[in-house]
């Protein structure tokens, strides 16, 4: 074990608590149900959280073993051993056993209500829809059948460019049914950007929209998808969804309608195919803006462990409950709220801009469900904070338990934004893991408290760790993100890496045996974590290092900023701080200005972190999951080209961003 530094007392009036728990929470929560179920089978008692995190991480077998029998995991054949292989990468979960994800995911249909409401499907593009779990089951039976018959087999790709609608659920369900390993990008993303991803994987069906709306604009997509036929040579069919009715279905060779093909299986049960536990369920992908996307296979069983256990225990999501997350199809938060099926509770998928017709649909879209939990972006909660939004005064919010937060740190004042202007007992779970194990590291907890600016607690299960550059563990000081012991949804592998060294290289470089994920972290004496950036986007002038979420929490609380992007350009042999920021309408960038955000940064951050250079810009890149691309801007500024551009959402902002003088090299 890696040696640990002590350190005195983190001062925790930096992290004042903003909610405790209640007796709900302490008695009624899964979490508290799961402690008491597992105390009456010989394990702990647990006094309190912290205890119960220690055991799961250092009885890793029994613990996992208790998430799979508390959660139900169905499965035809039962697990031998829980872990064979220890060692990190190729660590063996579960084996001997046989089970299918989707079937997994539709239990309330097959053993509960098939009339209980299990989606609703909130679109800008055409009328809501909703399907009981039974009718989601009758669909996913049907699509299935279809595959089927145009050759799908178990281990084939089946790849969506599809909205965050039924029809998304329905695809990935049936593909996951008959063992197919299902991949999604969202509509908007441009054909190099898909083709830089499907062109590796290979898919045999292309399922997807012929177009959608985004703020009230309606875009076709049939140009572009004929494109990708043409330039994916594995595509032997294309299975299209009429989502914008005015374009309608062209009468091509290799297109079937969704209806179509749907009406072909009807009537058919799903398969559910019996499949070893580490059977390929998803290929996900990493960002790509500094290269092509690398493609992470996730096992089935690993994926729905992992879900089970965040769903039900870290997000007390229950039956009655209702589950919405606002994403798109190519963030990895789309696949956990998939998940969201295994308790049985209502899902809502929002498929639009979350600010059409104003910042406020949201919110509605809350009060109107009846929605308990509401899953969104840091950025998005800051956007509200920056408006003056006040959704608890504007809209019935009595049924909201618990608010989800990831994407990128939570600023400490989104926190309060929260519990002034939203709800003041709801469950503000700031989450952290990434598409590299499609889950959290850190998490919520509904048995602890909530602290200003913290996430609240180390996930069961994982076992993480802050470590310095010589691979000691820091407490209550800033390093590295580390997972000392494997996890079931670590990945299966990366596609075409046969050998798995891109695999060994992207995670077990740093620390050999030891995942690194690349996130700058502090964890408190009490357990809580806060996250400051990713550590290869770490500002380190002079050799001392600071995250840059430090530098956004003190730029992106003054009024006259909307937005901003911090990194380090070398700069005469050494590395200066440059700041980009997007000013608030009637705010100009004065020396004025310039002299309040280097005080506050001087006053609150660091000194040494100063920006050299401060510019306005009309607007900051993001990746289409919602982050900012530091890399991507600091790759620029070193004189670099940025290959990737397709991973962008708005990539002409690196062009003005190239074009301002005060960033020319020197």
């Amino acid at each position: 074990m890696p040696e640990t530094l002590q350190h005195t007392s983190h001062d925790e009036k930096n992290f004042p608590i903003l909610r405790r728990p209640s007796e709900y929470d302490l008695s009624e929560s899964l979490l508290a149900r799961y402690m008491a179920w597992l105390a009456e089978r010989g394990h702990g008692p647990f006094p309190d959280y912290a205890a119960l995190h220690r055991w799961s991480v250092e009885s890793l077998e029994a613990f996992w073993a208790s998430i799979w029998e508390y959660t139900g995991v169905i499965a035809s054949q039962p697990y031998q051993q829980v872990l064979g292989r220890r060692q990190m990468p190729g660590a063996e979960w579960f084996t001997g056993a046989r089970l299918n994800f989707a079937e997994n995911l539709l239990r309330e249909a097959l053993h509960g209500d098939p009339n209980k409401l299990a989606l609703i499907g909130v679109s800008e593009a055409r009328a809501e829809v909703r399907l009981s779990y039974g009718e989601l089951l009758a669909q996913v039976g049907a699509l299935e059948a279809y595959l089927r018959s145009v050759g799908v087999q178990a281990g084939d790709r089946v790849a969506g460019i599809v909205a965050n609608s039924h029809e998304a659920l329905v695809a990935m369900l049936a593909s996951a049914s008959l063992g197919a390993i299902w991949s999604s990008a969202s509509p908007d993303f441009g054909v190099a950007g898909i083709f830089d991803r499907f062109g590796q994987i290979e898919p045999k069906v292309l399922i997807a929209v012929n177009g959608y709306q985004y703020g009230g604009k309606r875009y076709s997509r049939l140009d572009q998808v004929r494109e990708l036929r043409q330039r994916l040579k594995s595509v032997q069919q294309v299975v299209m969804i009429d989502l914008l009715e005015e374009v309608g279905i062209p009468e091509e060779a290799g297109v079937v309608s969704w209806t179509e093909a749907l009406t072909q299986g009807v009537g058919r049960q799903p398969s559910f195919a019996q499949l070893p536990f580490d059977h390929p369920l998803y290929i996900l992908y990493s960002s790509g803006t500094t290269g092509v996307p690398k493609c992470i296979v996730h096992g089935a069983g690993g994926v729905l462990l992992q879900h089970s256990k965040e769903m039900l225990l870290h997000s007390d999501i229950k039956r009655d409950d209702v589950f919405c997350y606002f994403t798109t199809t190519g963030w990895m938060m789309w696949n956990w709220l998939a998940s969201g099926l295994l308790t049985g509770a209502t899902l809502i998928l929002y498929d639009g801009n979350p600010a059409y017709p104003e910042l406020d649909v949201l919110w509605s879209l809350a009060e109107a469900t009846g929605m308990t939990h509401f899953g969104t972006s840091a950025k998005f909660l800051g956007s509200c904070r920056n408006a003056g939004l006040r959704p608890g005064a504007r809209h019935d919010l009595s049924a909201l338990r618990v608010i989800f937060s990831t994407g990128s740190p939570l600023l400490p004042e989104d926190f309060d934004w929260v519990y002034q202007t939203v709800k003041p007992d709801v469950l503000l779970a700031s989450i952290s893991g990434g598409t590299d194990i499609v889950s959290c590291f850190v998490t919520g907890a509904p048995i602890l408290p909530v602290r200003r600016g913290e996430i609240q607690a180390k996930a069961l299960g994982m076992d993480v760790k802050a470590f310095d550059e010589q691979g000691r563990e820091l407490v209550a000081e800033r390093g590295e993100l580390v997972c000392t012991s494997p996890a079931p949804s670590m990945p299966v592998k990366f596609w075409n890496d046969p050998d798995g060294e891109r695999y060994r290289k992207a995670y077990f470089d740093t620390y050999p045996g030891v995942w690194a994920h690349g996130d700058y972290v502090m964890f408190n004496e009490h357990g809580g974590a806060v996250i400051y950036g990713r550590s290869d986007a770490t500002l380190n002038p002079g050799g001392v290092r600071i995250g840059t979420a430090e530098i956004y929490r003190q730029v992106e609380t003054l009024e006259e900023i909307a937005d901003s992007l911090v990194v380090g350009q070398p700069w005469q042999g050494d590395v200066r701080v440059v700041l980009l920021v997007v000013l608030n309408p009637g705010y100009r960038l004065d020396a004025a200005l310039e002299q309040t955000i280097r005080n506050r940064i001087r006053d609150n951050a660091s000194p040494r972190h100063v920006p050299a250079v401060i510019a306005a810009v009309d607007e900051i890149p993001y990746t289409r999951s919602g982050k900012k691309v530091e890399l991507a801007v600091a790759k620029l500024l070193r004189g670099e080209t940025v290959d990737n551009r397709e991973a962008l959402t708005n990539p002409g902002a690196l062009d003005k961003i190239a074009a301002l003088p005060a960033l020319r090299g020197g």
